[in-house]
């Protein structure tokens, strides 16, 4: 019995002595984006005006629906008259064209035609408000308003703040004279919100055909300066979305007799239907800590306070505790797992009238390492019932991205670039893993410098906003966004 305690204590003093040296060897890595020049937080000054036009974008009602909706044709055109007015440098010099008929592609020819170009990207289109809502806004969503502080608007964050900061930018520098070192695209899609497959993805293929398969930096939105958002951390966290989840709607449709409400079978098509959902829900996807969301603890880890940086420094250990942890909030939980979300409920047609069939929709957003043919036969073998037939909704699939080189000189530079910009601040910068979609799936196969990160700073409550009620952005992020992208075309030259 000696002999066995003695060897317990011996392995538990192995395990701390390992657990220690992995934490004590868990450097920072913030000196990465050590900035390359300190230019003061308003040395780069802001084009006068800049709020009120972010404010007029506003104004366009370019809203996205599914098909067979069509586009806002009269809205987009009406929008890019007003561009080509407004920033007269871009559309004289930066050779403007359509594609799929309401996007915009604008090259800007660099010094030296052998250099992998950079894409800049950004969409000019916007969700719907929910009719009958509209009395809940502060200001009227379409009315762009500015007010204590914020640009109020449909699109004020998601994203006319992305187009508007990357026009003003690239205007201000062309009236500079300034001609970058390696060609860069400004690519403005029109169906980010449902989709993109008419526009960035035809931009992409577009590019594409003209043998421009090689980026050095592709950076879209889908990132942002966060505040008391990323788990174990109190502070500003800069995070750049280094891979983004695959999604997938899948469609259930139950059958069961129909007939009088009088008489009813055991199981009607609502209750068999119904029963799946929960099943669904009750048997949720299994929680991973790897790619995009490991890298995050690695970047996050070295600045936590020393318990918190024990546990992402011994995940090989602590794996299960920083699971239970993250899935305390939707967000975590959406960083670890494919997430399940039933969205859509349909059936019946009078009280007293049995439907033969009900419907429902199931959104999945698929965690990199599954794709959507194995989430579908995952979900068929949970609802596993003859009786009700799953397929994709929508004709809507895509597979989750790989990751990015968060180890390379562009992912660097956006974060070096934010320093430059916002000298003295204290702002940790990390890659994470977009659960949502953006226009930036486009190039992933394309590129590994596909990044997404918006410079604006994001709160608490404003993730609510985002497709909600109240969408808006503060004046002092427009002014730092058109800095940040300033300083970023200016250290492209560098890549």
């Amino acid at each position: 019995m000696k002999r066995l305690f003695a060897l317990l204590g011996l392995v538990l003093l192995v395990l701390i002595a390992v657990v220690s040296v992995r934490t004590l060897l868990f450097g920072s890595r913030q000196g990465e984006f050590a900035p390359a020049a300190d230019l003061g937080a308003t040395a780069d000054p802001v084009p006068s005006g800049a709020a009120q036009r972010l404010a007029t974008a506003l104004t366009f009602r370019t809203v996205s629906l599914p098909p067979p909706a069509p586009p806002a044709r009269e809205e987009f055109r009406a929008l890019h008259l007003w561009l080509a007015s407004t920033y007269p440098l871009v559309h004289q010099q930066l050779e403007p064209e359509p594609v799929g008929e309401l996007s915009l592609l604008y090259t800007w020819r660099g010094v030296d035609p052998t250099l992998p170009p950079v894409v800049l990207m950004g969409h000019q289109d916007v969700v719907p408000v929910i009719p009958g809502t509209e009395d809940r806004w502060t200001h009227p969503p379409f009315d762009g308003v500015i007010a204590d502080g914020w640009i109020w608007g449909r699109g004020a964050l998601d994203d006319k703040a992305t187009v508007i900061a990357i026009l003003e930018a690239a205007e201000s520098l062309l009236a500079e004279g300034h001609r970058p070192q390696r060609t860069i695209y400004l690519a403005f899609g029109h169906d980010e919100e449902v989709g993109g497959a008419n526009g960035a993805q035809k931009i992409a293929g577009l590019l594409e055909s003209r043998r421009v398969t090689d980026y050095a930096l592709v950076l879209d939105e889908g990132g942002a300066i966060t505040q008391g958002m990323v788990p174990g951390v109190d502070g500003t966290t800069a995070i750049i979305g280094a891979a983004e989840k695959g999604y997938v709607s899948l469609e259930l449709i139950a059958t069961a007799q129909g007939g009088h409400s009088s008489t009813p079978p055991k199981s009607t098509a609502i209750g068999i239907l119904g029963r799946a959902i929960t099943r669904l829900e009750d048997n949720p996807f299994p929680m991973r800590i790897d790619g995009a969301t490991r890298s995050m603890f690695e970047f996050i880890g070295p600045e936590l306070p020393l318990s918190r940086r024990l546990l992402m420094a011994n995940l090989w250990l602590t794996a299960p505790l920083v699971k239970k942890g993250m899935s305390s909030s939707n967000g975590g939980a959406a960083s670890l797992r494919t997430t399940t979300a039933a969205t859509m409920f349909n059936a019946g047609i009078k009280d007293n009238v049995l439907p033969i069939n009900a419907r429902a929709v199931v959104n999945f957003r698929i965690l990199p390492g599954e794709t959507v043919d194995s989430v579908t036969t995952r979900v068929r073998e949970i609802v596993a019932d003859e009786r009700i037939e799953v397929g994709v909704a929508f004709n809507l699939g895509q597979d989750p991205t790989p990751m990015s080189d968060v180890e390379g000189p562009a992912f660097k530079m956006i974060g070096r670039t934010l320093r430059e910009v916002l000298p003295g601040e204290e702002v940790l910068i990390t890659p994470y893993l977009v659960t949502g979609g953006t226009d930036a799936k486009y190039y992933a196969s394309r590129s590994r410098n596909v990044f997404r990160f918006l410079p604006v700073f994001i709160g608490g409550d404003d993730m609510g906003r985002v497709h909600g009620t109240d969408e808006r952005v503060s004046v002092e992020s427009v002014d730092l966004a058109i800095r940040y992208f300033r300083q970023l075309v200016r250290n492209t030259d560098g890549l």
